[in-house]
């Protein structure tokens, strides 16, 4: 959410970047409903210091002339019971409007509608070649008896997968490397909670406009499908020491999506699992553009060296405005490449929002004069599971169908190949 008054000043500025977000937002009505808003909201102030003079008065009143004054304060009373209720009601809609408002896209963002215009920025390794036909993971996985996609579905439906044996070491072996090499960079270790309230959700922005893709609970609530939510709003309504900025939190979390949005697409295998889990990478910073932009680029620069390590080929691409979400003002998306379909396939997402989410969830701080102010946030997927064992099982295949664990992996999983012959 941004300030009312930014939005008011730069109206041109927003609607250029709704429209490079491919985001419809009626700022007009919203400016209507404002104006309504404040007009209510004085009279309603007239009205009380006026029962506020009136109440003084009456004290120094007698017989008739103190009944006509009771009376008059009876209407008045009235009155501002039916400027409260409208202003109710004008309040709702102004909320609903505002949650509504993106956030201004960086200049850099390249343009486009959807992630197929997304910018290669940089690209890392050469596709991984074979000497054989390679395979693809769920084939693989299968045939070595590490995974089962067919009783996944039977027992927790479309895209339910169970991961077995040596599959379940490779994927706890990514988690172990995980928190040793970025707990390195100075984060706040945390195990938070998936099931989260929707005051969290709309926080971050993943309600009203991302409802599609959660899990609700009868009792309101949601599944989170990324950690990121509850760390987010770990320090709701608080009030922070700028001084120990930045907090960094390393986050990790069982997530749920329902890929409403997704039909039909990458249906196969751990691609677009239902059920999976994360390393999340979360950063409080001082309100500062310039601080945003270097705390974004260190986020995204983790991950690669998390993916150098397993030595995977892979590219970082900017974000176009149609593929950035409501708040995101600069995103970077990392691409795995995967030999079974001959592409890079998103891993990891680093974006950075300004105050937008630290405005919605009321989090704030005191810069170096003691003013209050809202800090910036930003956020990286470190590495989720088991997403991440596709580009694994595929590029470290062999041609008998035997999976050469990564080096750095080994020690972890206690075997340099999944499916030898004992």
């Amino acid at each position: 959410m941004l300030d009312i008054h930014f939005i008011r000043e730069n109206a041109d500025i927003m609607k250029a970047g709704a429209a490079k977000k491919h985001i419809e937002v009626d700022l007009d009505r919203l400016f209507a409903v404002d104006d309504e808003r404040k007009r209510l909201r004085l009279e309603l102030d007239t009205k009380r210091a006026e029962q506020n003079r009136r109440s003084n008065e009456i004290q120094l009143l007698k017989g008739d002339e103190r009944k006509n004054v009771i009376e008059q304060m009876q209407h008045l009373k009235a009155g501002m019971s039916e400027t409260e209720e409208r202003l109710k009601e004008v309040m709702v809609e102004w909320q609903r409007l505002m949650l509504t408002v993106p956030n201004i896209p960086d200049m850099s963002v390249p343009d486009g509608a959807s992630d197929a215009e997304n910018l290669e920025v940089k690209k890392w390794g050469t596709p991984t070649e074979f000497s054989f036909t390679p395979k693809d993971h769920v084939t693989l996985m299968t045939a070595l008896d590490i995974a089962d996609f067919e009783r996944g579905a039977k027992v927790a439906g479309f895209r339910g997968y169970f991961l077995k044996g040596d599959g379940v070491l490779l994927a706890n072996a990514v988690w172990q490397l995980a928190l040793k090499h970025f707990s390195a960079k100075g984060m706040t270790l945390m195990s938070v909670p998936s099931l989260v309230r929707r005051e969290a959700f709309l926080g971050t922005g993943y309600l009203p406009q991302g409802e599609e893709d959660l899990y609700k609970t009868q009792d309101g609530d949601y599944l989170a499908g990324t950690g990121e939510v509850a760390t987010m709003a770990y320090h709701m309504d608080e009030t922070l020491d700028g001084n120990a900025f930045p907090l960094k939190f390393l986050a990790f979390s069982p997530c749920f999506r329902r890929e409403a949005g997704a039909h039909g697409k990458d249906v196969r295998g751990l691609i677009r699992v239902h059920e999976f889990f994360k390393w999340e990478q979360v950063i409080l910073c001082k309100a500062e553009h310039d601080e945003s932009v270097r705390m974004h680029e260190r986020l995204n620069r983790n991950t690669e060296e998390f993916i150098e390590l397993l030595n995977i080929p892979y590219h970082t691409v900017a974000v176009c405005g149609g593929d950035l979400g409501l708040g995101q003002v600069k995103k970077y998306d990392i691409e795995l490449w995967v030999p079974g379909e001959n592409t890079y396939r998103e891993i990891s997402s680093a974006s950075y929002f300004h105050d937008f989410q630290t405005r919605r969830l009321n989090i704030r701080y005191r810069d170096a004069e003691e003013n209050l102010r809202f800090p910036h946030s930003l956020n990286s997927t470190a590495i989720p599971t088991p997403r991440i064992l596709v580009s694994i099982i595929e590029n470290y295949q062999q041609a008998d169908g035997t999976i050469k664990v990564p080096e750095v992996l080994v020690p972890y999983v206690g075997k340099s190949i999944i499916g030898a012959a004992r």
